[in-house]
């Protein structure tokens, strides 16, 4: 971490679970081949893809499971240089695991629609390493024991999390309004979805927004310290 409180890990972490489209590199035969994908992520941080076995990057996994990921944030100005974006590198695997499979359906609710189609999967990546570009001239290089959160804190925020979102959809609806208003979304019966380590999603039927926490958090505790002080800012006080 730099002296200025700027940790690349804890950037790029929170880049990759707010992308909500990505452009994925997969090889066929050694020609590189790159597409449009939509990724979810795993309270561990691996990446979930649904992807068709009709599709043609699908059938590059399969023959070669090798691949990146690309997301960007927004540019701070007309450069695209500008926009943060990470590159994460791994190797692909098809899961059959329900719980990823809400997961996923949670950041991309309108994949409802086809998820259960006989030719669609869960894909999951778990990153090897990243490159973070923080803006123009700001690349950092990222293990991945230092890009993955904790596990000890990805467990403990797992186990409560049906609590959370349970205590906080039924008796703080009004709050997490209040946040999702704060944080610049339409108003409307918001939902928390997920929540990690990082943060939190929450949904208004097909729109979902990321929410990040302070910092990275450690358990069920500090996520409601971070749930309070958002409550108290966004009613202004």
């Amino acid at each position: 971490m730099a002296e200025d409180g700027f940790d690349p890990a804890v950037e790029a972490r929170r880049l990759l679970r707010a992308a909500r489209s990505a452009t994925l590199a997969t090889s066929a035969k050694g020609q590189p081949f790159a597409s449009l994908v939509t990724p979810a992520c795993a309270p561990d941080l691996s990446v979930l893809l649904l992807l068709s076995s009709l599709s043609e990057h699908t059938r590059h996994l399969v023959a070669d499971p090798r691949c990146s990921l690309l997301v960007s944030g927004p540019a701070a100005g007309a450069n695209p240089q500008t926009a943060p974006r990470l590159t994460v590198t791994g190797v692909a695997e098809q899961v059959a695991e329900p719980a990823l499979k809400a997961r996923f359906l949670a950041v991309h609710p309108y994949a409802s629609l086809y998820a259960d189609f006989g030719d669609f999967g869960i894909w999951r990546i778990k990153p090897a390493a990243g490159l973070y570009v923080g803006g123009f001239a700001r690349a950092h290089r990222i293990a991945a024991r230092d890009l993955l959160p904790d596990p000890d804190a990805v467990a403990a925020v797992a186990a409560s999390e049906a609590g959370i979102l349970s205590h906080c959809n039924q008796d703080h609806a009004d709050a997490i309004a209040l946040i999702a208003r704060a944080a610049g979304a339409a108003d409307g019966p918001w939902r928390m979805v997920t929540a990690d380590v990082d943060g939190f999603d929450m949904a208004l039927e097909e729109r979902v927004v990321r929410i990040p926490w302070t910092g990275p958090v450690k358990d069920a505790g500090d996520v409601r310290r971070e749930l309070v002080a958002m409550t108290k800012a966004a009613r202004g006080g």
